[in-house]
């Protein structure tokens, strides 16, 4: 019989309709908002203006996430925290 490990980071790498989770909800956040500038002001080329937005902010959102270099975030901390030297002159050669 098989035994299988725990994957506890599923959510990690969890994919929903190309995007990561954080950026799924900045898409579902933007439909939401462009339902309600439809609803409250009809307008054809309105309607016409918040596809073209969501469609771009889509397309943007999945190059992001396929080339994550486009838009490289540094971490505000280190991994390790070190008192070594990071420069390269050596003082204590002499």
């Amino acid at each position: 019989m098989k035994k299988f490990d725990i994957y506890k980071n599923i959510r990690k790498r969890a994919v929903i309709m190309g995007l990561p989770i954080t950026l799924f909800a900045l898409m579902m956040t933007s439909i939401i908002g462009t339902l309600l500038f439809i609803i409250f002001s009809f307008r054809f080329m309105v309607i016409i203006c918040l596809f073209l937005w969501n469609g771009i902010l889509y397309v943007a959102l999945t190059q992001i996430t396929n080339n994550p270099a486009l838009m490289h975030i540094k971490k505000v901390f280190p991994k390790t925290i070190s008192n070594k030297k990071t420069s390269r002159l050596h003082y204590e050669k002499n």
